[in-house]
């Protein structure tokens, strides 16, 4: 059994995806900052039949985040699909014209460092087993920046920028890259954009394999 470890795991998006991947067979590793909120989530889908177990890391820290990457695969088997989905905090969403450098930081160790930290970490197994998906899931800030959110804009473009360079570098090694880009965000009363839906829409890009970069609903670049 291989293992679906998901960055940045909630009990919206992040618990829909994990119920959907483990549907198919997957185990999950949920991996967020609070050990006892990703223990209640791994408790639920353990209800639902799912293997699935909790552990506690910043996706700022990367020598936490590679610790609970190893727990993950030691534990659970090893990491066929990374999902990197951490929500923003919301001080990374000033307007441009309040933004300094030292409010960059932020931003670029969850959308940049974090990322890369995490992608690396795991590319060695995913060469093991000759396959694997990594899958970014962003705002539309990513495509299309906006002055009001200016942290998450420049930082979810470097993620953006990262992820295709992988999609196109890692192709021939059958191992896929893809973005989901979800604007107006999660929810708000879209069909298209509530968890569940969007859990079908993350399995079938893992499942399809198809172009680096998606969009939920009518919404283009």
């Amino acid at each position: 059994m291989t293992t679906v470890a998901i960055i940045g795991a909630g009990p919206g998006l992040g618990q829909s995806a994990a119920r959907r991947f483990g549907r198919e067979g997957f185990s999950i590793a949920l991996i967020s900052r609070t050990q006892a909120n990703v223990d209640a989530l791994a408790a639920e889908l353990t209800e639902d039949g799912v293997t699935a177990r909790g552990y506690a890391a910043n996706a700022r820290d990367p020598q936490g985040l590679r610790r609970a990457l190893d727990a993950a695969a030691a534990d659970l088997g090893p990491i066929e699909v990374l999902q990197y989905s951490p929500v923003p905090a919301r001080e990374f969403m000033k307007p441009v014209l309040e933004t300094t450098a030292e409010d960059l930081v932020g931003p670029v160790e969850q959308s940049v460092y974090g990322p890369v930290t995490a992608v690396q970490h795991v590319l060695p197994g995913l060469r093991e087993l000759g396959r694997g998906t990594i899958l970014f899931i962003n705002g539309g800030s990513a495509v299309r920046p906006s002055g009001g959110v200016a942290g998450t804009s420049v930082a979810f473009a470097g993620e953006s920028a990262y992820g295709q360079m992988l999609h196109d570098a890692l192709a021939p090694e059958r191992i896929h890259v893809a973005q989901l880009i979800i604007p107006r965000g999660i929810g708000g009363g879209e069909p298209d954009h509530e968890p569940d839906a969007l859990a079908d829409r993350i399995w079938s890009l893992h499942r399809d394999r198809g172009a680096f970069r998606s969009f939920v609903g009518e919404w283009a670049e």
